[in-house]
């Protein structure tokens, strides 16, 4: 009987262990639709997978997109991210709640678009991190491009906010609400008004990105490493003729 106690105490005490030391095994969700050479990392480390149609993926799995590759990741409680050839992208959270959902990505290099609708009275927040940027939904659409001196976000449908990543971690060492010192992030609202040429207003990048400024359908903003941005209204027909644009508006049509 003692042999079976101090036996049953070991087996307690690994499965224990194990809880603790193990990877985040919450599911981020599944690529829907591998087309090419579409790769999955687990947890970050070891041998690079081929994904599989419906293979499920986790919080920390890195995926990746070969050239002339593309791929759909379904989110688990519903909604697109997709990737463009030579993508990668890092899955860092996914936070399910009653009526609230987030997730959070990085994306390391390549095109990533975005089609994240909510539910009546639902919060979900869908934030891609690029090198420079930070691009925070709650229910919308849009397409973020990722560049080691410089990255792009465009807005297809609702709105986004954007900050630059140094920002963001400041924001995260911020007291937050109730505690003392506590300020209310600023927002700047993006421009509406109807624009010629976007090349005529595309900047000179003389303005840094201090706060989260929201962005509005019809409007892109390139963030640079050094935190200066611009901002303007793209060309939408132009845009549309994009081939990886065309892909991704006739996916999110066929809902």
């Amino acid at each position: 009987m003692r042999h079976r106690l101090v036996y049953g105490m070991i087996i307690g005490l690994g499965a224990l262990g194990l809880l603790f030391s193990a990877p985040d095994a919450r599911e981020f969700g599944k690529i829907s639709l591998p087309l090419g050479k579409v790769q999955v990392q687990s947890q970050g480390a070891g041998e690079w997978e081929r994904a599989l149609p419906n293979r499920k993926v986790y919080v920390g799995d890195v995926i990746r997109t070969l050239a002339k590759s593309r791929c759909e990741i379904t989110l688990s409680t519903g909604g697109k991210v997709r990737l463009g050839a030579d993508s990668e992208l890092e899955l860092n959270e996914a936070n399910v709640k009653p009526m609230e959902k987030t997730y959070r990505a990085n994306l390391r290099k390549g095109n990533a678009w975005v089609s994240a609708k909510a539910a009546f009275g639902e919060k979900k927040n869908v934030s891609v991190r690029t090198p420079t940027a930070v691009a925070a939904i709650r229910g919308t659409v849009y397409r973020t491009e990722a560049g080691e001196e410089e990255s792009s976000i465009l807005v297809y449908d609702g709105k986004v906010d954007v900050n630059q990543p140094a920002n963001v971690e400041k924001e995260k060492e911020a007291p937050k609400p109730g505690q003392p010192g506590f300020q209310t992030p600023q927002f700047k609202l993006g421009p509406v008004e109807e624009i010629q040429a976007p090349t005529e207003v595309a900047g000179p990048y003389e303005v840094s990105l201090e706060d989260w400024i929201t962005l509005v359908k019809g409007m892109q903003i390139n963030v640079r490493k050094d935190g200066k941005y611009s901002m303007f209204k793209f060309d939408q027909g132009t845009d549309a003729n994009l081939d990886f644009v065309k892909w991704n508006q006739e996916l999110d049509s066929q809902k």
